[in-house]
């Protein structure tokens, strides 16, 4: 993994990121366009992390932290680059900084039927919480 480069991703990276996630993660959310995810990283500058092999994308998490939960999102690994701790790697540099910003537990928005991602999330000691149910209205059309 010396190879791998995990960083902040800057506004010039948005549109590989949004790119990215059609290729690599499961599912799509209303905050899937430009706008959404400038207005994150222009309110959390360091929320979107990237992973780099040889320069190219190769997985991102959203580690947003909003000054007392941390909350994990778009956990997505290039299908040619899983099973090779890129998912992990992600998930260690996202815990780190909601450690340093004072975070005592991470929480993961996780499509039910991802079992693929079940597995990754497990293996990073994340576990699903059944008493909880997600209650979603959405604020715009």
């Amino acid at each position: 993994m010396s190879d791998l480069r995990i960083r902040a991703a800057t506004p010039d990276d948005l549109d590989a990121a949004l790119a990215f996630w059609k290729l690599a993660a499961e599912g799509t959310s209303i905050s899937d366009d430009r706008a959404g995810v400038e207005r994150l990283v222009a309110r959390d500058p360091e929320s979107l992390l990237l992973a780099e092999r040889d320069g190219e994308l190769v997985g991102t998490v959203i580690a947003g932290f909003d000054g007392w939960r941390c909350h994990l999102y778009r956990l997505a690994v290039h299908p040619g680059a899983r099973r090779q701790g890129v998912g992990s790697a992600l998930l260690a540099a996202a815990e780190e900084r909601f450690v340093r910003l004072g975070g005592r537990r991470g929480d993961a928005m996780v499509l039910d039927r991802n079992e693929r991602a079940h597995h990754a999330w497990r293996a990073g000691g994340y576990a699903p919480q059944p008493q909880w149910t997600r209650w979603v209205k959405h604020l715009t059309e």
